[in-house]
Parts: structure tokens; C-alpha cells; sequence
């Protein structure tokens, strides 16, 4: 049977176990112009001698003010490739792969001069209204997405992550909450992630797996919910996505900061949901912290792989914690091994 510990492949995609550090937005200041830093460097890498079988870079954005905010990672211009190298290849010294999550935030960037979203509707009060993205426009953003992921594949990043969900620009595209449009983006409300993913496959080696992190659910009046992703994620894996990264809320609520993401596990429904309809394999995350419950999940198949993020915000060997709690074998730092009990079978 399947654990936390036993090996996992998906094309050419080879992990030592199943966990998986999810992409984390770090706001550090002095990540200049989008380029990554000492801290970005310590912060990853650290995860990777903790043992972790995936890192997932955070979102990494295709254009200046794709950001949240000014203190975010970017991948507009080939200045941003070395920095992004220099982590992949410490990660890999330690036994770690590692992916990037490539995204834009649409009408959630916070520093932006004038956002920009499919329709013309702030967030909330809070945000700026973000100016309607023209039809030429949006195609020139799927050829900034494409070039941003060009990028990744020179930097060695063993897996992309496409950042469909938490209501960001892709998430905007097929929520009919956020698009109003009346041209092909607006008739067909997945035309815009199809032609990203396109874009994507066509710069990625065909044995490299594409991920996409979806929103399965939205917690606010008249949004989507799973049936509904269940299909627009159907358009996807169609398109070419080959593992979904199940989470939700976005456009309301982001589940995690309060309602309903209150109890533990409580999105594995909802990747457990998308894995059995849809035949593909998912990374399930939300409150996944307990070594126990994780292993459960793919124990009991509910998942393929499993992330742990605050979890792993608190503590870079999490996984080392885990495998020690769980009594799985894993391979320790030689320099740390007396720091851990020796397990027992």
C-alpha cells in the first residue's frame, strides 16, 4: 500500500516520497525587480535538506505588475534565470525536485498603477478597479506566459505549476463571477487557460508533467462549485494538464484565513472528488500538518501527493519530523543524523 514514504513517478517526474512543499508567496523586500535572493535561496533549499520530495517555487510572475505586490518573484526578463538556477541546483543536490508556479494576479495586484482583469470589477472596496484586458491584449498575455515558462525550462525546474486558483488572473478567466466579456474569452470562459496550458506544453520537453493549481470551489454568492470545476477542469486536462493541485475560495473567501477552511483535511473532498471524475492524479492541500492525516491521504488514495505549507513555513524538516513519527525509512542528512531518533521497525 501507498504512504507518505514510498516513491512516486508521473512521467519523467521522479519523487522520493509524496510530499510536497506548496508554492508560498515570501513578500521579501529585498527581492528586488522580481529577483530571487539570499533568503529565497536559504528558505527553499532548507526544505530540500529537510527532506521534502517537491518544492514548488512561489508564484513567479510573467510581468511586473502581475505581482500581489512589489516584493514578489518574476520571470519577465532573462536577468531573473540565474538566481532561479542557483536554488534549483542546491535543491537537487539533496534530493529534492523542484517545480515554479508561473501566474499573474490580475485585478488582485495590490501595487499596481492600474490592474488588470477580464472585466472591469474591483475585488472589493479595498482594491483598485482594474482596467479590461482587450482581446489583443489577452493573447499577448498568453505569449508572456509562454515566454515566462521558456524562462523555467532554462533555469532546470523539473516541473511547472500553472496558478489557476485563490482568484488570480487564470482563476478570473473561468469564474463567471469575474468575467463579464462578450468577445471569445467571455463565451468560452476556459479559452484563456486552454491557450496558456497550449503555450506552456509547447515550450515544456514531453515527458515534463504540467500541474495546475485550481480553485475547486468558491466561497462567496453565485460562484462555482465542484461540479462546475469538474468541468473546467475536464477543458484542461484536455488541453494538456496532467496533475490538478486542488484548493479553493478566492473570490470571496480564501478558505484557509478563516471560513469554512476551519477543521482539518478540509479540501480533500474536493481533490479526492476531482481525482475520481476526472481519472487524473492531485496534490491535495489545506491543513494537512499532521503527519498522521497526510499519510492517511494517500493511504487511502484520496491523493497522489500531499502539500504541507504552514507546516512547513514553521519547520524546513517537517518531513524528517514525519518520517520519524510514522516510522518510514528516509534518508537523513548525515550531519543531522543524531539529532533524530533512530527508527524501529
Amino acid at each position: 500500500m501507498n504512504h507518505l514514504f514510498s516513491p512516486y513517478e508521473l512521467k519523467n517526474l521522479k519523487l522520493k516520497n509524496r510530499v510536497v512543499m506548496p508554492p508560498m508567496c515570501q513578500y521579501s523586500v529585498s527581492a528586488k525587480d522580481g529577483m530571487a535572493t539570499d533568503w529565497h535561496y536559504v528558505h527553499y533549499v532548507s526544505r530540500a535538506i529537510g527532506g521534502t520530495g517537491l518544492i514548488i517555487v512561489e508564484m513567479t510572475d510573467v510581468e511586473p505588475d502581475g505581482r500581489i505586490s512589489d516584493y514578489d518573484l518574476g520571470i519577465w526578463s532573462d536577468e531573473h534565470i540565474p538566481a532561479l538556477a542557483r536554488i534549483v541546483e542546491a535543491c537537487h543536490a539533496y534530493g529534492a525536485k523542484v517545480g515554479i508556479q508561473i501566474g499573474h494576479t490580475g485585478r488582485k495586484a495590490e501595487d499596481a498603477a492600474v490592474p488588470v482583469a477580464p472585466s472591469a470589477i474591483a475585488f472589493n472596496e479595498k482594491y483598485k478597479t482594474p482596467r479590461e484586458l482587450t482581446t489583443a491584449e489577452v493573447k499577448e498575455m498568453v505569449e508572456k506566459f509562454r515566454l515566462g515558462i521558456q524562462r523555467a525550462i532554462k533555469a532546470g525546474f523539473d516541473v511547472i505549476e500553472l496558478h489557476g486558483a485563490h482568484g488570480y488572473l487564470i482563476h478570473q478567466f473561468h469564474s463567471p463571477l469575474t468575467n463579464k466579456r462578450s468577445d471569445e474569452y467571455g463565451q468560452d470562459l476556459t479559452l484563456f487557460g486552454t491557450e496558456v496550458i497550449r503555450a506552456a506544453k509547447s515550450e515544456m520537453p514531453a515527458d515534463m508533467p504540467l500541474i495546475m493549481r485550481i480553485s475547486a470551489m468558491e466561497y462567496v454568492e453565485g460562484g462555482y462549485g465542484i461540479n462546475e470545476s469538474v468541468e473546467f477542469s475536464k477543458a484542461y486536462k484536455e488541453a494538456g494538464v496532467d496533475m490538478f493541485h486542488v484548493s479553493s475560495g478566492g473570490e470571496g473567501e480564501i478558505a484557509a484565513a478563516g471560513r469554512p477552511g476551519t477543521h482539518a483535511g478540509y479540501q480533500v473532498p474536493l481533490a479526492r472528488e476531482i481525482k475520481q471524475r476526472l481519472d487524473v492524479p492531485v496534490i491535495a492541500v489545506g491543513k494537512l500538518d499532521e503527519p498522521v492525516l497526510a499519510n492517511a491521504v494517500i493511504g487511502n488514495a484520496e491523493a497522489d501527493l500531499v502539500a504541507v505549507g504552514r507546516g512547513m513555513l514553521r519547520n524546513p524538516h517537517w518531513t524528517l519530523e514525519a518520517a520519524v513519527q510514522l516510522q518510514k525509512e528516509t534518508e537523513f542528512p548525515r550531519q543531522y543524523q543524531f539529532g533524530f531518533p533512530r527508527i524501529t521497525k
